[in-house]
């Protein structure tokens, strides 16, 4: 059965087991997954009420956007689960000569680049969903600022945890290049990321009365 297929408590069960997959990669793409959630309900909530008029065609973009990427998300919970599958295998191949060896560390480097582009790609995503939330704040339902909030924190939780994922396999890499421009775009990531979800939660606490 997929990840994604499962059900809550199957899922949290599966993490929750010895086995080291589904672990944190797919749980950071689930994160992701729950924001755009959130974002799509927030426009549901905005659609076709007469005060939020103005900026239906706004509100509309938004949905088709959190939808499609809700979708991508949890693709992506699976995928992250399979990368790492595919390192063990690549561990496991024989090295009981120099062919051996040669053909098991190229594969384990393909394999373990792979691991880490998987969760670059949730990171990517959680950080596109924070750069939507200022402007979700600012025309959504304010009935909903909560529910906001908390896709803020889901899409701040996805991308941090999703890089924790791409810096622990670049550090596995043998080709400096590839994992100097792992590091390097986790970075950048990490800290524009950072700046968007103090925006988020800064606009969340002035409408909320926050202290």
């Amino acid at each position: 059965m997929d990840l994604r297929d499962m059900s809550l408590s199957e899922f949290v069960l599966e993490v929750a087991s010895t086995s080291p997959a589904p672990g944190g990669g797919s749980v950071a793409a689930y994160a992701g997954a729950q924001g755009y959630a959130l974002m799509a309900m927030v426009c549901r909530l905005t659609l076709g009420r007469e005060k939020f008029f103005a900026v239906q065609d706004q509100i509309v973009s938004l949905l088709e956007i959190a939808v499609a990427r809700q979708d991508l998300l949890l693709k992506l919970v699976d995928e992250d689960t399979q990368g790492f599958e595919v390192v063990m295998e690549a561990l496991g191949l024989p090295k009981s000569n120099d062919e051996e060896k040669m053909i098991r560390r190229e594969a384990l480097e393909k394999a373990t680049v792979k691991a880490a582009e998987i969760p670059l790609q949730t990171a990517k995503e959680c950080f596109a969903g924070l750069r939507e939330m200022p402007s979700l704040l600012t025309i959504g339902n304010p009935n909903a600022l909560s529910d906001m909030g908390v896709a803020a924190q889901m899409f701040k939780s996805g991308l941090e945890g999703a890089l924790y994922n791409v810096q622990i396999n670049a550090l596995g890499l043998k080709d400096l290049k590839t994992k100097e421009a792992l590091l390097a775009e986790s970075h950048n990531l990490r800290e524009e990321g950072n700046r968007l979800f103090e925006e988020c939660q800064a606009s969340l606490m002035s409408r909320l009365g926050g202290i």
